[in-house]
């Protein structure tokens, strides 16, 4: 299984068509208009088959039938804006980022009125008040949240309480545990730097959010050699160049390091979950107590959804929500299949990988909690499959499935879609970072750099 920390959507659409692998499944025959067809960006295979069976069952229910094509998520711009020069839309697309979301509005091809008319029948008070505020703008609903995931740190608890250390939720607590923890082969925090890597950029803007350094402003003025971005940069490069470990460090890196039992902290997606409770042979704990205590690190692994630092009002965490959305021309049952996977097909669509998808639509008017109960109970993990309740127990997953009303990112509520996109391609931000974490460049010039190239594309964008 694949983390959304290595899946990001280049959200500025390519006219050019690239090389691209579909694979269509449902009905094989030709398209006689009644025929809905469903373009999905979970391509995994085992999803791509729970998906046919939710699929299916709408069909058997409505007779209606349903083409799926997985595309890539990486192959999805240059698709969509092919298919839409060609005037061969899909119907729905699925599984869609936020960035994605931006994007096709912003071309105008989403439906203008269908999605706000699924959230209103499913019920608005069901949803994450922020899940629906991220996937609209300008008072109308671009898209139906579906689930979403937020950035996490994960600390050791058995070495933070034998220091005495509170919980690392803030700026200064995660700085006095990284000093205090970094000794005798433990790092004291390890998190992205490669400058080529969208993690890297997830994993900053996480923490940037907490020190309420923003993208731009309300206005769209690029705002990151602001106060609060020149001190992200400064927290973010002491504490790689103090108290981590040497060399450029990405998705794998940072968790083998943590899993080695070799940091006291890792920043990472909650995908990180099922592995870490052993329940992957890929990516399996090998710390020296795991070898005969495999659940040695779940247990002793403590976990921090929204972070605040010292310009923050409150705290912040970096969150990406996942949606359906009808396209513009769709058919009339596009509607009624999108309103299906947020409510008969929703537990097994969230529960296709529960470790990463947290339910953005709680339950239904009449149970408020179906789904949040449904997702706690859904068995997570590939070689073998256990509930993540059964894990880290009923406190932990209470603060992951409320996670999403912390959620935050840059750019988006300030109408800056097209933006967010456009430097998720060039990366400005992780380019500049790198220059404070090898030590090359103070904070404040970095600020500066990542301010003047974010300026740079936003001028390409516009």
């Amino acid at each position: 299984m694949s983390s959304p920390s290595m899946r990001i959507l280049a959200s500025t659409l390519i006219m050019a068509v690239t090389s691209a692998s579909l694979l269509a499944c449902g009905d094989d025959g030709p398209d006689d208009g009644s025929t809905l067809t469903v373009w999905s960006l979970e391509d995994v295979a085992d999803r791509v088959t729970a998906t046919r069976a939710i699929i299916a069952d709408f069909t058997a229910r409505t007779g209606t039938k349903v083409e799926l094509v997985t595309v890539n998520e990486d192959q999805f711009p240059a698709l969509i804006a092919t298919s839409a020069a060609a005037g061969e839309l899909p119907d729905v697309v699925g599984s869609v980022p936020l960035a994605g979301v931006r994007t096709l509005a912003g071309n105008e091809l989403l439906h203008p009125s269908a999605n706000g008319e699924i959230v209103e029948a499913l019920g608005r008070q069901t949803f994450s008040p922020r899940a629906l505020e991220l996937t609209a703008d300008g008072g109308r609903q671009l898209a139906v949240p579906s689930d979403g995931w937020g950035q996490l740190l994960v600390y050791r608890k058995d070495l933070f309480a034998a220091a005495g250390l509170p919980a690392p939720n803030t700026y200064e607590r995660i700085a006095a545990a990284a000093a205090r923890l970094h000794t005798g082969g433990v790092a004291g925090i390890v998190a992205a730097t490669a400058e080529g890597d969208v993690f890297t950029q997830q994993t900053f803007e996480h923490l940037a959010l907490a020190n309420n350094c923003q993208l731009t402003d309300d206005a769209g003025e690029v705002r990151l050699d602001s106060p609060e971005c020149v001190e992200a940069f400064r927290f973010y490069g002491d504490l790689m160049r103090r108290f981590s470990v040497p060399g450029a460090q990405d998705v794998d890196t940072t968790r083998a390091t943590y899993f080695a039992g070799r940091a006291a902290m890792v920043l990472w997606s909650p995908f990180i979950l099922d592995e870490l409770a052993g329940l992957r042979d890929d990516a399996r704990p090998t710390c020296p107590q795991c070898q005969a205590d495999p659940g040695f690190l779940a247990r002793n692994s403590g976990f921090v959804t929204a972070i605040k630092g010292p310009h923050a009002a409150g705290p912040g965490q970096y969150g990406e929500i996942s949606s359906w959305a009808v396209l513009d021309g769709a058919a009339d049952p596009a509607a009624s299949l999108v309103r299906h996977m947020l409510s008969d097909g929703y537990p097994r669509w969230f529960g296709m990988s529960p470790e990463g998808r947290f339910p953005v639509r709680r339950g239904t008017a009449s149970e408020p909690e179906k789904f949040l109960a449904a997702w706690a109970a859904s068995p997570a993990g590939v070689d073998r499959r256990q509930p993540l309740a059964q894990v880290y127990g009923d406190d932990v997953l209470t603060t992951l499935r409320r996670s999403p009303d912390t959620f935050q990112r840059w750019g988006l509520t300030q109408g800056q879609g097209a933006l967010v996109g456009a430097i998720l391609g060039e990366l400005p931000v992780p380019k500049a970072l790198s220059g404070v974490v090898s030590g090359r460049a103070d904070p404040a010039t970095a600020a500066r750099r990542a301010a003047r190239d974010v300026k740079a594309i936003k001028a390409g964008v516009n």
